[in-house]
């Protein structure tokens, strides 16, 4: 969960992505050596270590996975975003939103404001923009500086491959399972 939202962030905010350049090359001196067969397992276990890393930050800061996901959403789309474009930009059920919303508007980090027909408008409260500041801001900090360490080059491609993986990943699932745009 937090891998594709942590690229989907760096694709829409990193400063030294420009869509504009051509496609880039191969991976050079970083390409690994996987024994044939063997790339969706190792491209599976990178996934599920950098949820794992999401997950541990959650915990430090004293949230749950889905907690810490609405709060860095509300730092990142700003006080006033909807519940249903956290859960459609970052593929998280409407359901765990809703209850992770609940305990954050009891502990004092948030507040709801009913807009058009059945939304639902998220701010932090004084309380909630502190921690956000103080706990939340810093994972920006340290994405970025991850990003920084990498090639302009290397950015592009670990974007573009990433995404090229999921597009044919729906494409297959779509026709194995006989599913629409909608189901996916």
């Amino acid at each position: 969960m937090y891998s594709l939202f942590f690229y989907r962030y760096i694709l829409d905010n990193h400063p030294k992505l420009d869509y504009s350049e051509s496609e880039i090359g191969l991976w050079g001196v970083y390409e690994l050596e996987l024994k044939p067969g063997h790339e969706i397992k190792e491209f599976n276990s990178l996934y599920k270590e950098l949820d794992e890393l999401y997950h541990k930050i959650a915990l430090a800061i004293g949230l749950s996975d889905s907690a810490f996901f609405i709060m860095y959403s509300i730092a990142e789309f700003g006080d006033g975003c909807l519940q249903k474009d956290i859960a459609e930009h970052y593929f998280i059920s409407k359901k765990t939103i809703n209850s992770s919303i609940k305990n954050l508007e009891a502990q004092g980090y948030i507040t709801l404001k009913k807009g058009n027909r059945r939304d639902m408008h998220l701010y932090l409260t004084q309380t909630g923009q502190e921690f956000v500041d103080k706990k939340i801001a810093p994972v920006f900090e340290l994405e970025n500086s991850v990003f920084d360490e990498f090639p302009k080059e290397e950015c592009r491609q670990l974007i573009q491959l990433t995404k090229k993986y999921v597009m044919l990943c729906q494409q297959k699932m779509k026709e194995k399972f006989e599913l629409s745009s909608e189901d996916l």
